[in-house]
């Protein structure tokens, strides 16, 4: 059975790991922010004592706004995004918070679909904004999921009011 817990101090170097793993670096970049998530707040996933996924966020300052850095759900369509999506959820809305925001990049089809069946839609659109984010993190390949070139970024966004 999958459970979800926050990461604690000792899970620094699983989170980093995966982040490099999964990305090619300790780093994200997100609309021309660099990101480490191995020093944000965030939650794993575990089953049994495997790592099977983790979710990185970072409260604004607004006190309304949580945004979500990464997702990585280690094995796919088993539930686990979903578990570390409805953990940010609660905690963000336990804390007063109003809406969760996140990024993502034109090809990632996959996550486009996850995320809107879960409540978020689209926002913004950061056309070209690939370019400048391979200044910050040169290992952003050219070509993405699908064979799409990588060229521009998403925000989505879903409301916690109920």
């Amino acid at each position: 059975m999958v459970t979800v817990r926050p990461i604690e101090t000792a899970d620094r170097p699983v989170v980093r790991r995966i982040q490099v793993d999964r990305w090619g670096a300790e780093t994200a970049v997100g609309h021309g922010v660099v990101f480490r998530p191995a020093e944000l707040d965030g939650f794993l996933a575990i089953d049994g004592d495997e790592v099977v996924g983790m979710l990185t966020y970072l409260p604004y300052d607004d006190g309304v706004t949580v945004e979500v850095v990464t997702v990585d759900a280690l094995k796919p369509h088993s539930g686990i995004g979903t578990l570390l999506m409805d953990a940010v959820a609660a905690h963000a809305r336990s804390r007063g918070a109003q809406r969760l925001v996140l990024t993502t990049t034109n090809d990632n089809i996959d996550a486009l679909r996850f995320y809107q069946r879960r409540g978020f839609a689209l926002c913004a659109l950061r056309a070209g904004q690939l370019d400048a984010s391979r200044k910050l993190k040169p290992e952003i390949p050219l070509i993405g999921d699908y064979g799409i070139p990588l060229t521009d970024e998403l925000e989505l966004e879903r409301s916690l009011i109920d």
